[in-house]
């Protein structure tokens, strides 16, 4: 037997792809290598965590509520936890804000980056095992390295993230990535411990016949328009997908092309979703892959946050199919 036969290419890692872009990344030498390791690494350990869900106490409400008013998981706990360990231990990072804290948390005054997590967006899937995930969002911090970190260094607009990313847990871990460069996806082989590119330069088609959103809130939307994109989705016979774990319902689109909508309700007028923690970086990595992401009337990622859990309403995936929508509410 021929040895290429025997000995097939296990492909390239994370870490070898990150040092042998250097040139194309400049952020990416030093502290940043590090921050994106520690990222890595946490969301290992996170995965291992989840497929033991079923065998140890570890799913199911903690009893308590996030900022948001959500029902805090045991399982985001524990991500939290992992994420904010790692990132500590690696030391790039100053702060960290996390959709399950109320406010930021200090790591290391001498670090350059600040940290945006939702660490286990989606949780309450993993009872009935469905994909669930984390998104994360990099940015630069303003004030001056060893000097206090301040809210300024948080509150910054998605413009300024030099790097976001998701992790999705579901019948392969995959680690999608951006840093301003294209996006590129990972999948984690496990008996080697590694992530391996498996999607490189991911583009997401400009238009497609998918929609996702929850037609269950359909009586309490609140942005006139929505309705009309609606019917005219149903009139092309698109195909409606919703998952409800927003990691994966972004990921099949960016894959296969389709949009994303959560529209503002009566329950929640400024929209669910969280600037820092979800929009923004999910906006980053779709206009990398060449599609869109809006709140209806402006661009997510030029929204100037002013509170950490500030919320958005989110139209977000193939840029024609996000236009379009848009034309729909600027309509009222």
């Amino acid at each position: 037997m021929e040895a290429s036969r025997i000995a097939i290419p296990i492909g390239v890692t994370l870490d070898r792809f990150i040092r042998s872009n250097e040139s194309q990344y400049p952020q990416s030498v030093g502290d940043f290598s590090q921050l994106l390791r520690d990222i890595a690494l946490a969301s290992k350990v996170v995965n291992r965590e989840i497929n033991k869900a079923g065998l140890i106490d570890i799913m199911g409400s903690s009893g308590s509520h996030n900022t948001g008013g959500d029902d805090q998981q045991k399982l985001d706990i524990l991500a939290d936890i992992r994420f904010s360990r790692a990132l500590l231990k690696g030391g790039a990072a100053c702060a960290i804000i996390s959709e399950e804290a109320d406010s930021m948390s200090i790591l290391n005054i001498n670090g350059k980056y600040i940290v945006a997590i939702d660490p286990l967006d989606g949780s309450s899937n993993i009872d009935v095992n469905v994909s669930i995930g984390t998104i994360f969002s990099v940015y630069k911090r303003l004030s001056n390295i060893g000097e206090p970190v301040t809210i300024e260094d948080c509150l910054q607009c998605g413009t300024e993230q030099v790097a976001a990313g998701y992790i999705l847990y579901g019948s392969s871990t995959m680690l999608v990535f951006t840093t301003g460069q294209g996006v590129n996806g990972f999948t984690y082989e496990a008996t080697l411990g590694e992530y391996l590119l498996s999607h490189p330069n991911i583009i997401i088609k400009p238009e497609a016949n998918t929609y996702s959103i929850n037609e269950g809130n359909s009586n309490s939307f609140v942005q006139e328009g929505i309705h009309d994109y609606l019917n005219e989705c149903k009139v092309e016979q698109f195909a409606g997908r919703y998952i409800g774990s927003l990691v994966a319902d972004i990921h099949r689109n960016l894959l296969k092309g389709g949009i994303y909508l959560y529209p503002a309700t009566r329950n929640n007028p400024d929209g669910k979703l969280r600037i820092m923690f979800e929009a923004n970086s999910l906006a980053f990595i779709v206009e990398q892959a060449g599609g869109k992401a809006s709140d209806g009337i402006q661009r997510i990622l030029e929204i100037v946050p002013t509170s950490i859990h500030q919320k958005t309403p989110l139209f977000i995936g193939s840029s024609e199919m996000v236009k379009k929508l848009e034309l729909a509410l600027n309509k009222y």
